[in-house]
């Protein structure tokens, strides 16, 4: 079955914007684009009100993703759009929205400059409970972010991309995660920037003195880890440039400071099934609420 660029909609100025970002990548990627408003149940004693009815509420709602799409098929008329509407609590139908996406793209209220982004409690559980990439796209972001400015400083979407930032975990180099940042970087024909954090292990941190050397040390073994895990995809995708970043420190902090000059960044959610429910990991966590980009998390297992 073909998949599509799934994006909700609750004709919000958050959700507006992901849609257009959503158009752009449906573009991009040759797919359609599938509009999701979420119609929520109507309370019994509102849906008994002569004014207040399902009736009324349905038809309310019908006119925000019709209007949506049609002004999209204008701005991106290469893109074919579907609208649908479902009813149910919102996270839930956003979640199975996602199953026959591509990817899933969801709007979130922005702090303001480089404040990042501030993620509600449905934004958190579908990309807690999605079993496929959920992007998630500022109000005030525009085509023109992603992208360069032009020789005089001007910001435009007719100047190359800005990189895919990639945050990886080389412990873990989960192959779905490495390859939808390489596609990515690919279809932008930008770079594809790898940032990785490293800590000294405990035994190394707490009662050792201070060693310049074993830092050095230390270091280049991060350093060739990373560039182990990131060599088999420099074959698979030759035409994509790649810059290697392994920092000591924070790996959510060095992944929020590149976001700064990124078209998108790419982090990872390793799929946990418990009794505790899922989760979605301290660093992703950390980018999703400080990055300056739009952010994509990836499922992985």
């Amino acid at each position: 079955m073909l998949r599509t660029i799934t994006v909700g909609l609750d004709g919000s100025q958050e959700s507006r914007a992901a849609a257009e970002w959503a158009a752009r990548e449906a573009n991009l990627r040759g797919l359609p684009l599938k509009i999701v408003h979420v119609r929520e149940p109507v309370p019994e004693p509102m849906a008994q009100a002569p004014l207040l009815g399902a009736q009324t509420h349905r038809h309310g709602t019908e006119r925000v993703p019709r209007e949506a799409a049609e002004g999209l098929r204008l701005r991106h008329p290469g893109v074919e759009v579907r609208t649908e509407q479902v009813s149910g609590r919102p996270a839930e139908a956003l979640a199975e929205a996602a199953d026959s996406a591509e990817l899933l793209v969801l709007g979130s209220r922005g702090l303001g400059g480089l404040g990042g982004f501030m993620v509600g409690s449905v934004g958190l559980s579908v990309i807690a409970h999605a079993d496929r990439p959920v992007v998630l796209v500022r109000a005030l972001e525009v085509a023109a972010d992603e992208h360069e400015p032009d020789p005089v400083g001007v910001p435009s979407a007719a100047t190359p991309f800005l990189p895919v930032v990639l945050g990886l975990d080389v412990e873990h180099p989960d192959e779905t995660l490495i390859e939808f940042a390489f596609d990515t970087a690919g279809r932008r024909a930008t770079l594809l920037r790898i940032v990785h954090g490293w800590n000294p292990p405990p035994y190394y941190a707490y009662g050792t003195p201070v060693d310049p050397a074993l830092h050095e040390a230390l270091a280049d073994a991060a350093a060739e880890a990373l560039a182990e895990a990131v060599r088999p995809w420099r074959r698979k995708f030759p035409d994509v440039e790649v810059a290697e970043a392994s920092r000591y420190g924070s790996a959510a902090v060095h992944v929020v400071e590149a976001a700064r000059e990124a078209s998108l960044v790419v982090v990872g959610r390793r799929i946990r099934r418990s009794a505790l429910g899922a989760h979605i990991g301290h660093v992703t966590h950390a980018v999703l609420h400080h990055s300056a980009a739009p952010v994509a998390v990836v499922p992985h297992g």
